[in-house]
Order: C-alpha cells, then structure tokens, then sequence
C-alpha cells in the first residue's frame, strides 16, 4: 500500500477528514517505518494528530447549533481558561495602535468568537492631550486554522453578526501561503500565535523558529502564547520553553512578557534595524 493511500486511509474517519493535508503527511512520516504494520501506521498517525490538534476534544461544539460566542468559548479546551481575562489581555497586547488594524491569529482554533472583547479592548478610551477621547478603530480578523470544522463555524458567526472577520483553512506548514495572506492585508500587522508553539513543535521540530523568522518582515506585532499549568491537574508545567524565549529575546525586541489564567503571554516586534 502506498503512501497516499495510507492517508486517505487516516482521513476516512470523520474528525480528520477536514484536516489539511500537509498536516497529516507531517504527522504519518514520524510513523512512515518499516517496522509498522498499515495498521500501526494509520493508528500512531491519528493519534498524534489528536494530541496537536485539541479542538478534537472540543468536537461536541460541532454539534450544537445557536449558542452564544461566550458558551463556545468557555467550552473550547484552548480558550476556556482565558475567557475570564480576554478583555485585559487584548488590552495589554493591543496597545498604541493606528486606526486600521488587521488581525492575523494562526492557528486560531475558535478564537474568532472573541471578537467582541478584542473590539471593546481597542475601542475602550485612551488619553489624548489630556482628554479623554473615544477611538475607533477598523479591525479587520483573519484567523487561519487546520480544522475545516472550526473555520465553518467561525465563518458562520461572522456572516451573522456582520463582522469584518474571515476564518481560511489551512496548514500553518504551508509557510508561502501564510506569508501572501499576510502581505496582503491592510493596516498594522498584529499576528497572534496563541497556543500554538507546542503543537507545531510536536509535528516539526524547531518549525516555530523558522514561521516567526520568515513571517516578521511582514507584520508589525507578534503575540505567542502558552499553558504554563496542565488543564486537569492546574499544575505548573516543568517545561519552561526557554528555547523559543531565548530565540525571541535574541532576534526581536519584547514589549511585554506576563502571566494570566495561567497562560504566558511574550509580545515583540522587529528590532529597530530590521524595520
């Protein structure tokens, strides 16, 4: 059996069947031995890919129709822990912005829900000549996420709501394809990369380095983020990721590094020289 039937055969199952394919060829070639057994091969390759994408766990949100952006949230693995503390987050990492704004979220996951408390951060008042003046900003929401599922629903809300907002799938592997998408929009280029270093670290290693160095000459504001605590337990993670802080603190200029929910959050821009 050949390799492209050997993925065709880990897709059939429903929740993998709208994942990208660069996704699954990834995750199959840690398993692409001779030693595996078609079987082995098609299990071990599901089973990575449901431990890189956690929205599988999230899977009963495709079921339910007409629930509020807040339920979806609260109820997604990735956003619950950080749905208490959106508005402040947003108003840390969005911070002494121009009008128009385009927001670029890879690996968004259904984070697209949270528009509104992005808006109300930015939309918040801000001292201008020692008036307090109202800002309006134009925000423009592109988030690029592999779960075809998510990316219908998130589409589906901003069709509802009226929201300039657009959710595309695909791979974040797929880097060409990420940087036009970039280049392409309009404004200052804020791109967040919400928990997301982990998981593309499990499928490629040291793939992060290599998406943040070619994406930034492209975009004006980067946000990562991680778990610094396990979700079941709430116990700190040993792992401190000292690797991708390192390569940030080397490489870029941090505007701001702290902890909320349980979540650590680094934003940095291009050093002055590369601007």
């Amino acid at each position: 059996m050949n390799k492209q039937e050997i993925i065709e055969g880990i897709t059939q199952k429903k929740e993998y069947s709208q994942l990208p394919k660069k996704d699954v060829e990834i995750a199959f070639s840690n398993f692409d031995k001779k030693h595996y057994t078609y079987e082995e091969k098609i299990k071990k390759t599901r089973n990575l890919l449901r431990k890189v994408f956690s929205g599988f766990s999230s899977s009963k949100l495709l079921l339910l129709k007409n629930k509020s952006p807040e339920w979806i949230l609260r109820k997604h693995i990735s956003t619950r822990e950080r749905f208490f503390y959106y508005k402040e987050i947003y108003k840390r990492i969005l911070f002494s912005l121009p009008k128009e704004i385009s927001i670029i979220d890879l690996g968004a996951g259904v984070n697209g829900f949270s528009y509104n408390f992005l808006k109300k951060a930015l939309d918040s008042s801000f001292v201008c000549s020692n008036v307090a003046m109202k800002q309006k900003y134009k925000i423009n929401y592109i988030g690029i996420e592999a779960m075809g599922q998510f990316v219908d629903l998130m589409n589906k809300y901003f069709k509802k709501e009226k929201i300039n907002g657009k959710a595309i799938h695909l791979s974040l592997f797929e880097l060409e394809k990420i940087k036009k998408i970039i280049r392409e929009q309009r404004g200052m280029k804020v791109v967040l990369l919400f928990k997301v270093i982990d998981s593309l670290e499990i499928l490629k290693r040291d793939y992060s380095k290599k998406l943040i160095k070619e994406i930034a000459p492209f975009t004006d504001r980067l946000v990562i983020s991680f778990a610094m605590r396990s979700i079941g337990k709430r116990q700190k993670f040993r792992v401190k990721r000292k690797w991708i802080i390192d390569f940030i603190k080397e490489n870029f200029k941090v505007l701001d590094d702290f902890e909320k929910g349980g979540e650590r959050y680094i934003v940095f821009e291009k050093k002055q020289q590369d601007k």
